[in-house]
């Protein structure tokens, strides 16, 4: 099996993945290992350009998936320090289910999230009596 390295591939079905791969020379027909692909796409927007990423395979279990070299049209290894961090960044991530299953965002303490309405309602009470107390 040959060395990691990170990738970006352009498959034949129009698809760009970055991931971290290594080719195992399978008696001449190569297969190519992808751990933890991820599809990327830029886009640009008025005042700033943005980077979406999302899991090549959504509903998968697995971390490592295997595809034959005709599948590919181009693969290049990245030594870009950004795509790489948002790589193993997103990878890492601990939040595995943003969404409910409605659809709703569920808040979490990266939002803000500190306290509930009753909490806080209480503490600005208290801060408001103590103003008019002085």
């Amino acid at each position: 099996m040959g060395e990691e390295f990170y990738c970006i591939l352009k498959l034949v079905s129009g698809e760009e993945i970055l991931s971290l791969i290594c080719v195992d020379e399978n008696d001449g027909d190569p297969i190519i290992i992808l751990q933890n692909p991820i599809i990327i796409k830029f886009h640009s927007g008025p005042t700033e350009s943005y980077i979406k990423v999302k899991p090549w395979i959504e509903l998968a279990n697995d971390d490592f998936f295997m595809i034959k070299l005709d599948k590919v049209i181009t693969m290049t290894e990245t030594n870009d320090e950004r795509l790489i961090k948002v790589y193993t960044e997103y990878i890492s991530d601990d939040s595995v289910e943003v969404y409910a299953s409605s659809g709703e965002v569920k808040v979490s303490d990266k939002m803000g999230y500190i306290s509930s309405v009753e909490e806080a309602r209480k503490k600005l009470e208290e801060l408001y009596k103590d103003i008019k107390e002085s």
